[in-house]
């Protein structure tokens, strides 16, 4: 299929967004739209800008957190010991009452 059975290509624009790894990557948008400030690259997935001097720093990753840091930010070493003292109480007390076997 040539250019006479699909009708004439829009006109575009070529846009350069530079990374902080020095990748160089030409994305083409409509001559109407107007092309963003950032662009993920598509070598690194890093954000990219059209500044090619001042690249966009990588973004900081937090790193995995577990579930007992999260609770350990919530919680005082001596609320812990507070809340393992009143569950160790009421077992100790629903197993004397024959509540619980084991």
């Amino acid at each position: 299929m040539g250019e006479a059975e699909r009708g004439e290509a829009a006109p575009r624009q070529p846009v350069t967004y530079f990374c902080a790894n020095e990748h160089r990557s030409v994305v083409t948008f409509s001559i109407e739209a107007q092309a963003p400030e950032a662009w993920d690259c598509p070598k690194c997935g890093l954000p990219a800008s059209l500044d090619s001097e001042n690249p966009p720093p990588a973004p900081k990753i937090e790193p995995y957190k577990t579930h007992l840091a999260y609770v350990k930010e919530r919680r005082s070493d001596q609320e812990a010991a507070d809340i393992l003292d009143e569950a160790v109480r009421l077992l100790r007390s629903r197993r004397k009452s024959g509540e619980i076997i084991f």
